[in-house]
């Protein structure tokens, strides 16, 4: 613990809903639900609005249909919210040498190490700047919480949420944390807490009161002191600059579950290109691939093949992903696939041939979408990766490509009649310019032309085989409109 509250901790509120009512006029101040839109998807963000009506992250998005009918559902674009977080964690970096990012959202930072902060005021004036140079450089707020230790700080932030700034002075920690409920604390879960509940205890006070002794009873030596030891407002964790990454892998559920093998093949390579473009945007390669089925039954089972050397070459990574699949029954129907890559490291084996050394299998694993660093997928709502189900997006584009053909992927007729408008993604017509995606179907797509910075836009509505209309890269969300002077 420290004696000055020099360690920040920034949640930006709601990021992904937040980053498409900043890029999209007409949802500003509306319901709007970020996440998968089959009947599969699950609710990756909701905004503050959408909220009000009971939907939350990792809902089924069925469910948050029902709740909140008239909201606004949307694919994720996390490229933009990659672009968003980019520039927020560089405002953060010229803080301090010491930020530790836990998700595209949410960073601890060290302000003594980085001479900004050595005191009360000195933090507070930090925490007020840094939310104002966010929503000057990206027009969305974040939440900021000061303390002396990290498990402070982020019970801070959220106290503070939404657009809010707390500080915690030193000396006041039980006093604040003691009638907080016990699921506060980091590491209490549904299941620990109902466990603490059944036997009287409810707050964080009451956690205190129970001592180290009895929690050590209860829930076993190691989360027993840990317990005790947080409801007394204790962490020495240190701010870490560098979380190495262990593994990357990307995966899809699929709104019908696929029985087609040549189809789930042509999914497992399609997989396993994007897997390999987030490994080199990482800056890694890896030596073990990893293939992930979940069937019809949501049986899950995983298996992996650990190759010579490192690689970040796709035709590896896909031939090994193509071996391991045929090792996996999937005549019941598979509902769900994923590749990773793990044993990352910084360089590549020359050798476009590695051979296997040997192959492992487990059942019952996870593969995240996204960069893994040490020690798992970062906590946070807003994580690094797709929700199980937010990928059943872009599983229907794919499945659109795959019955198209070899026609409709060299061009013509064929692929414009076929392709694939989900709502929320970017588009530009040659008459009308920029604009997103409300809805599409019965062969009709209907557009919003608007973007970031401008007033609400008119509502267009065109053919899906309109030839004018093509899908285009989402614009920055700080900047002048297109046409402005």
């Amino acid at each position: 613990m420290r004696a000055a509250p020099t360690i920040l901790h920034l949640d930006m509120d709601a990021f992904y809903a937040s980053v498409e009512q900043a890029s999209k006029p007409s949802l500003r101040g509306k319901a709007v639900i970020v996440g998968g839109l089959g009947p599969r998807g699950v609710v990756a963000t909701a905004s503050y609005e959408a909220r009000r009506f009971g939907v939350h992250s990792a809902m089924p998005t069925a469910q948050a249909r029902r709740l909140c009918p008239n909201g606004a559902y949307l694919i994720p674009r996390f490229s933009l919210y990659r672009e968003v977080s980019d520039l927020v964690m560089g405002l953060l970096r010229e803080l301090s040498p010491l930020v530790e990012p836990l998700s595209l959202d949410e960073a601890f930072v060290d302000l003594e190490a980085g001479g900004t902060a050595f005191d009360s005021a000195s933090a507070r004036a930090t925490g007020e700047r840094l939310r104002a140079d966010i929503a000057a450089a990206t027009g969305l707020s974040g939440s900021v919480g000061l303390a002396g230790s990290k498990m402070l700080a982020k019970v801070a932030s959220e106290e503070a949420k939404p657009a809010g700034l707390l500080l915690i002075e030193p000396g006041t920690e039980r006093e604040l944390l003691a009638p907080m409920s016990v699921r506060t604390l980091p590491g209490v879960g549904p299941a620990t807490g109902e466990h603490l509940r059944r036997a009287g205890i409810t707050t964080v006070g009451e956690l205190a009161e129970a001592g180290e002794d009895e929690l050590v009873r209860m829930v076993g030596k190691a989360h027993g002191v840990g317990l005790y030891r947080m409801a007394l407002g204790l962490d020495d964790r240190p701010v870490v600059a560098e979380r190495d990454a262990k593994s990357v892998s990307v995966e899809d559920t699929f709104d019908v579950d696929l029985h087609d093998r040549v189809r789930i093949r042509f999914e497992v390579q399609r997989l396993a290109d994007r897997c390999v473009g987030r490994l080199r945007a990482s800056g890694h390669s890896g030596r073990t691939i990893v293939l992930k089925v979940r069937r019809y039954d949501f049986s899950t089972l995983t298996r992996s093949e650990t190759l010579r050397g490192p690689t970040d070459d796709p035709s590896v990574v896909r031939e090994a992903a193509a071996r391991l699949l045929e090792g996996v029954d999937t005549t019941g129907g598979v509902r769900l696939l994923g590749v990773g890559v793990t044993g990352l490291a910084d360089y590549t084996q020359e050798d476009l041939f590695a051979q296997v050394l040997g192959a492992g299998a487990e059942e019952g694993g996870t593969v995240a979408e996204g960069v893994a660093p040490e020690g798992g997928v970062p906590e946070g709502e807003e994580g690094a990766g797709e929700p199980d189900g937010a990928g059943a997006a872009a599983g229907t584009a794919a499945a659109a490509a795959a019955a198209r053909g070899p026609a409709a992927e060299a061009g013509g007729p064929e692929a414009a009649a076929g392709r694939h408008w989900p709502a929320g993604s970017d588009v530009r017509h040659a008459l009308y310019g920029p604009g997103w995606v409300q809805g599409s179907g019965v062969g009709r797509v209907t557009v919003r032309f608007e973007q970031p910075g401008s007033p609400p836009g008119r509502v267009r509505t065109f053919r899906v085989d309109d030839l004018e209309l093509e899908s285009s890269d989402p614009l920055p969300l700080v900047g002048r409109a297109e046409g402005e002077a």
